[in-house]
């Protein structure tokens, strides 16, 4: 029924939105409607079966464009290539892409822009770049292992400054399913504030009743 709703609801306000270009709350939205369809359909859920059986949506935190910043993009050349620890034991390849900094809360930070360098990687991802972070929600409202934030080297202007959606934040897919293996998030990049923007943690958080 959940479901159902959420594509109600996104059929709705893309009927309203085809004719301007989508708003910052609207991108949001879209984004939330996207992840709810991809973990409620059978053939691209990651869920565990007991779990998808009774999925009624991801819960995220109320959207606050707030947490929408500005970064400065600075260019890491010739950074060495490392081995990534994760929750199995793969490790895949990874080097520093960039150093984003930016302001949040009225408070400087910095994360570091990862770049995979695995060479049996898909093709398809060869523009993507891997923001991952940690923050002071972990463990209590958000996934203890951090959150990630997807991102493309065509984000990044001529300007050297690159949009930081934290509403977009996403859970790793261990934090759903233990067959999957994830990247540790690098202790560089951790976030000396709580991140109330973007997913909340799947076991500990309250689900909705069922309709």
């Amino acid at each position: 029924m959940m479901i159902k709703k959420i594509v109600l609801f996104f059929v709705f306000s893309t009927v309203l939105s085809c004719q301007t270009e989508k708003t910052p709350l609207q991108a949001v939205q879209h984004y939330q409607y996207k992840q709810n369809l991809a973990f409620g359909t059978q053939e691209s859920s990651i869920l565990t079966s007991e779990d998808f059986k009774n999925f009624n949506g991801l819960q995220f935190f109320p959207i606050d464009l707030n947490f929408q910043v500005q970064a400065v993009f600075t260019a890491i050349h010739d950074a060495p290539v490392f081995e990534i620890p994760t929750t199995t034991g793969r490790k895949p390849l990874y080097k520093k892409y960039g150093l984003l900094t930016f302001e949040l809360n009225r408070i400087k930070h910095q994360l570091y822009l990862y770049q995979n360098q695995d060479k049996d990687r898909d093709p398809a991802y060869k523009d993507y770049l891997f923001l991952p972070f940690t923050d002071e929600s972990n463990g209590e409202q958000t996934y203890g292992g951090g959150r990630f934030i997807d991102l493309y080297t065509t984000d990044i202007t001529a300007e050297n400054t690159v949009t930081i959606d934290f509403n977009k934040a996403y859970n790793p897919y261990c934090a759903y399913n233990p067959k999957y293996s994830c990247p540790i998030v690098p202790e560089e990049n951790h976030l000396a504030i709580a991140v109330t923007a973007g997913v909340k943690d799947f076991k500990n958080s309250e689900k909705p009743t069922k309709d």
